[in-house]
C-alpha cells in the first residue's frame, strides 16, 4: 500500500507529463526530457505512468497522436503524408503502421470510411424544405 503522499507526486507527474504531450505531441518528445520538464527522474516518472495511466509514456504519446491523426483524416483535406508529418512522424510508413495498430484501418482507409459514414448519415436525414 502506498502513502497519499506518494499517490499524489505520482499523479501530480502523470498530469504534468500528460499536459505536455497533448500541447507538443507533434514534437520530438521523450521521456528524459519530459522528467526533466516536470522536474522528476526517469523512473519516477515511468512509474506515475504505469500506475496512474496504466500506460506507458511511449503508448500515452502514440495514442495521443493517433487520436489527433483520426480527427485529421477526418475532417481536413490533407495527405496521408502531411497527417503523418503534423503528429510527429518523419515517416509515412511508420505514421501508417502505428495509426493501423491503433485504429483497425490504414490511415486512407480510415478516411473514407469515415467520410462515407458522415456522407451516409447526411444522405438519411430527412431534409425540411419550406412549403
Amino acid at each position: 500500500m502506498q502513502r497519499d503522499a506518494t499517490i499524489q507526486l505520482r499523479t501530480s507527474l502523470y498530469e504534468d507529463a500528460t499536459a505536455i504531450v497533448s500541447e507538443e505531441f507533434a514534437h520530438d518528445l521523450a521521456l528524459d526530457d519530459i522528467a526533466h520538464r516536470v522536474a522528476s527522474s526517469r523512473r519516477q516518472l515511468q512509474r506515475a505512468f504505469a500506475e496512474i495511466g496504466r500506460t506507458t509514456f511511449r503508448e500515452h504519446l502514440t495514442a495521443v497522436r493517433m487520436d489527433h491523426a483520426a480527427e485529421l483524416l477526418a475532417h481536413r483535406d490533407v495527405t496521408v503524408r502531411e497527417v503523418a508529418h503534423r503528429v510527429g512522424y518523419r515517416q509515412p510508413a511508420q505514421f501508417a503502421k502505428a495509426f493501423r495498430r491503433r485504429h483497425g484501418l490504414a490511415p486512407s482507409m480510415y478516411r473514407s470510411q469515415v467520410r462515407f459514414a458522415a456522407a451516409r448519415d447526411a444522405a438519411a436525414e430527412p431534409s425540411y424544405q419550406a412549403a
